[in-house]
């Protein structure tokens, strides 16, 4: 009997889940979350630059601890053209203690992230999405005040070896959209460790 209300409990997550993912040309509504930082940081803050990376990603998992400095290097480099990246912990720490709040704080102070690293508490923003895995990628534009998905999946196509890498899925996306040209691949698979929902 548990083995059945939980398939069916999985079914209705992600049924759940796909009812309010976002799409490739949605415009994402705004959003407020705390920052490592201690300020509260939206959506809307962001509405004097050229658009967001939005990254779903998380201490603990070993694909987002892969992309780290992929992750850093994408803020580096893409935000002085306008697009920053805000990184959003959606994990439950309860599930996954490495990615409490706290040690959050302490990751961004051991890397010296230059970005934004936000805790999606709730879930409510991750659910929002319909992101599944950390990392997983959603690029916005802003279209004149309304942030619109343009990109939607994995940063490249390596998860193991950066130096391996052959397509650079966000990078070309931003590149495009700088050109005033629509992104060459707008969705990817993103590949990495499964969103730690609360029970």
């Amino acid at each position: 009997m548990k083995c059945w209300l939980g398939a069916v409990g999985a079914v209705l997550l992600s049924a759940s889940l796909a009812a309010w993912a976002y799409s490739v040309g949605d415009t994402v509504a705004n959003f407020r979350l705390p920052n490592v930082d201690g300020r509260e940081v939206a959506l809307t803050d962001y509405a004097g630059g050229k658009g967001v990376i939005v990254v779903f990603t998380c201490n603990s998992c070993p694909y987002a601890k892969a992309y780290e400095e992929r992750i850093i290097e994408l803020h580096r480099t893409f935000a002085p053209k306008g697009f920053p990246v805000l990184a959003i912990q959606p994990n439950d720490p309860e599930r996954s203690p490495e990615d409490s709040f706290e040690k959050m704080q302490q990751r961004a102070q051991e890397k010296g992230y230059p970005f934004t690293y936000v805790w999606d508490r709730s879930q409510e923003i991750a659910r929002a999405f319909g992101a599944r895995r950390t990392p997983q990628v959603y690029l916005l534009r802003n279209a004149g005040g309304r942030f619109v998905v343009e990109y939607i999946g994995a940063i490249d196509d390596n998860t193991r070896d950066a130096a391996a890498v052959t397509r650079r899925y966000v990078a070309e996306a931003i590149e495009a959209l700088l050109q005033g040209k629509e992104p060459p691949v707008r969705e990817t698979r993103a590949i990495g460790c499964t969103i730690k929902w609360r029970r």
